[in-house]
């Protein structure tokens, strides 16, 4: 039995240790916090449990390639999702104009609905949804496809910045802004996002969007469960403080409770940055550490957890975007601009849910120079300017969502707010990232870092390598446990488990 040891218990460490426990392997993981999952953590305030991210899930449909990978554990039976509505998976609002505009569910459904605005534009749509997927087509791995390609080929439009790709498509100036809404799901920036990832995860709403029910950490619980019960463990409470590295190999690492673990393979399911601080300065070349410290990071949030009152407030089953000008819309991550140029706001579905919401979310992309002069604070010690601070941004969100939904804020009974320092000191992520790298179709290759490094022995795995988000990470957990037992072989044990 060959042994592991993973770095991080978010997301991607989870998924990784799930295959290669599924694959024989005992791995141990070692989280920091108390409670593993990464963005699947939860934490509780006025009673009641919230979500910390990954609000909104794609590729859980029948067939979905996340759906399929969950079916190889032999967890998707006990998978508890929510599936939104199909005539409004998401809404879109212009405070600019006061438009409104529902996305219907799927290839049609998606050229329907906003053809009722912009009817001028439906060929154009359908050819921008061809266009979509046949982006998706050249990606194997997002379709579950092994193949023998080490260096593809791409089409020139897989290399375009995302807003290129959809002028080459759209020509009408607000159907571009609201084709492109989803672009903070993956720190989209103007003239900067490649266009396969804008068409990776469209591709993957257009099939339909899902929502835990009852909380992420379910989801998290999953995946311990599947390395436990092939032997493996899950420590929280546990970061490690220390990789031993001895020419170019690791000999042990040290958790900060002062255990040694020792391993065949071991497996950093955390920011690059962040493991450089826990590693020997020689263990990599002066180059690799340079090039990644100075790979721009994807932009932060500001979250604002709401309890409601009591039957106040309906739950609405699709999430809602409010943005403010139309050509605001890849600004995002720009600086010196007025904050916030938008926010994602919904309900989280409970278990038997009802008429009516217990919760709320607001969710605004934010920069982390925002926060930037409280950086060296930690945790409950920032400072009375700062929780001023968190007040202002918060009544500022609540005063915007009063145009969405009219008398909100009589509806709200309590409020915790977080800024781009909770979210870094939190996942332990570089300025509060919320999709790790930056990705510049300018650069592919210093947007993509490779799951293998110079240390025989060390792999990385996570948002970090590829794409972000829950269908991006399980992905690059592939990669990672296939530089481990080959390439190819985790795709053809989920085809030989999955194709039914």
């Amino acid at each position: 039995m060959k042994t592991a040891v993973i770095i991080g218990g978010g997301l991607g460490g989870l998924f990784t240790g799930a295959i290669l426990s599924k694959e024989g392997f005992k791995v141990t993981v070692l989280e920091k916090n108390m409670t593993a999952g990464g963005g699947l953590q939860n934490f509780n305030r006025f009673g009641m449990k919230f979500d910390t991210g990954m609000h909104v899930i794609g590729g859980m449909h029948r067939g979905g390639n996340i759906y399929r990978i969950c079916k190889y554990l032999g967890i998707i039976d006990k998978v508890s999702l929510k599936e939104v509505d199909n005539n409004c998976t998401d809404s879109l609002y212009f405070s600019e104009d006061k438009t409104t505009y529902c996305i219907g569910k799927g290839k049609e459904g998606f050229i329907d609905s906003l053809s009722e605005h912009f009817p001028e534009e439906r060929d154009n749509l359908k050819k921008y949804v061809d266009a979509v997927l046949a982006l998706t087509e050249e990606v194997n791995l997002f379709h579950l496809r092994p193949s023998s390609d080490i260096f593809p080929s791409h089409s020139t439009e897989f290399f375009l910045a995302a807003d290129a790709f959809i002028a080459k498509y759209i020509t009408n100036p607000k159907l571009r802004s609201v084709v492109a809404y989803m672009n903070p799901l993956y720190g989209g920036r103007g003239d900067e996002s490649p266009a396969y990832i804008h068409a990776i995860i469209s591709s993957l709403y257009l099939q339909g969007t899902y929502r835990f029910v009852g909380g992420s950490d379910s989801f998290a619980d999953l995946l311990v469960s599947v390395i436990e019960a092939n032997g493996g463990t899950v420590n929280v409470n546990e970061g490690v403080e220390w990789v031993e590295v001895n020419n170019r190999h690791v000999d042990y690492v040290r958790s900060c409770k002062g255990n040694s673990y020792q391993a065949d393979y071991y497996i950093s399911a955390i920011h690059p940055c962040t493991l450089f601080t826990l590693i020997p300065e020689n263990a990599f070349p002066k180059a690799y550490r340079t090039r990644l410290n100075s790979i721009p990071n994807s932009y932060s949030a500001f979250s604002v957890y709401i309890k409601l009152k009591p039957n106040a407030f309906p739950y609405i089953n699709h999430s809602e975007y409010y943005m403010t000008k139309y050509d605001e819309i890849w600004n995002f991550g720009k600086p010196n601009k007025a904050w916030p140029l938008g926010f994602l706001f919904m309900t989280p579905p409970e278990i038997n849910q009802g008429k009516y919401a217990d919760k709320a979310l607001i969710t605004s992309p934010m920069l982390f120079e925002d926060v930037i002069k409280w950086e060296d604070t930690t945790v409950g010690k920032r400072g009375v300017d700062y929780e001023t601070w968190k007040d202002e941004k918060t009544q500022h969100l609540l005063n915007c969502l009063e145009e969405l939904h009219h008398g909100f804020t009589a509806c709200v009974d309590k409020i915790n707010a977080a800024s781009p320092l909770t979210i870094r000191d939190y996942y332990g992520t570089k300025e509060g990232s919320m999709c790790g790298f930056s990705k510049d179709y300018k650069n592919i290759p210093l947007s993509q870092v490779p799951v293998v490094t110079k240390v025989d022995n060390l792999i990385l795995t996570g948002q970090n390598n590829s794409l972000p988000g829950f269908c991006g990470v399980p992905l690059t957990a592939i990669n990672t446990t296939e530089a481990i037992l080959g390439r190819n072989y985790i795709l053809h044990r989920i085809n030989e488990i999955t194709n039914d």
